[in-house]
């Protein structure tokens, strides 16, 4: 019989031992740290300069808390990145073009489009309240009263309507007799919680005008793509992959992303 080595058996022993002693070794050597102590107060302002820049310090961190959904809802983003959307599925290149890229250029262009409006709040409201000229409800009031009037600009009578009768507020604004006898509401009296939604539904139609209009030349390569292939008998290739590079072909020679950007930039106007 061979004699059964216990030389592993003890070399696996002596190195769990190790380990042990190891871990506890780390745990002492851990128990000796110190550590800091760090002590947070918070020191009552005793000026009223002090409570006023906490007061201002409280507002900034507000406006950006909710600026993502201040500027998705209060601007034309809605219009300008349904649009491209529209374009992406439109040409077929979902996969192709980033999100990223989309949003981008969504953002910028929506910067461009709302830079008076922007330039306008600026100077009537923000620079005079961070000088102390105005009072903080001042300031909003004229803050607001420029994105007011470029929401207003671009929402339909209709929309208007509709959520002025839904709200029940539209005892509370005068109409006024427009064009052709048509009454209209009196926009300066209009509250702002009535004129979001209808903005938001009147750029979502725009947006969906425009996006008809966009998908009519690429519908019909498709079309004539699908027609050349079943009239060869290839019926395994599929349209998309053939009509797509003379989609882009097509885009490429109107200059589509100039087209583009100048009826999304003139569509405000």
């Amino acid at each position: 019989m061979k004699k059964r080595s216990y030389k592993p058996i003890i070399f696996l022993g002596v190195l769990l031992i190790f380990i042990l002693l190891k871990e506890n070794i780390a745990y002492a050597a851990n128990n000796t740290i110190p550590i800091p102590n760090v002590d947070i107060s918070f020191n009552e302002p005793s000026t009223p300069v002090e409570y006023v820049d906490n007061i201002k310090l409280l507002l900034i961190l507000t406006v950006l808390t909710v600026l993502p959904s201040i500027l998705i809802m209060t601007t034309g983003f809605v219009r300008i990145v349904t649009v491209l959307s529209f374009l992406k599925n439109a040409i077929g290149a979902q996969q192709s073009i980033p999100r990223q890229v989309t949003i981008g250029l969504a953002l910028f262009l929506t910067f461009f489009v709302m830079a008076p409006t922007f330039n306008t709040i600026t100077t009537e409201a923000v620079t005079p309240y961070l000088n102390g000229e105005i009072t903080t409800e001042v300031a909003m009031d004229k803050g607001v009263k420029p994105l007011k009037d470029f929401m207003l600009r671009q929402t339909r009578v209709k929309d208007l309507k509709l959520f002025l009768e839904a709200g029940k507020a539209e005892d509370s604004v005068k109409m006024e007799e427009g064009e052709g006898g048509i009454q209209t509401p009196n926009y300066d009296e209009v509250p702002v919680h009535v004129i979001l939604p209808a903005f938001v539904i009147s750029e979502l139609r725009t947006a969906f005008e425009i996006g008809f209009l966009l998908f009519i030349p690429f519908l019909i390569i498709d079309i004539v793509a699908s027609s050349v292939l079943m009239s060869m008998g290839m019926f395994m290739l599929p349209p998309a992959m053939i009509s797509l590079p003379f989609k882009l072909l097509l885009f490429i020679l109107v200059d589509g992303w100039n087209l583009i950007s100048q009826s999304l930039i003139l569509s405000f106007k």
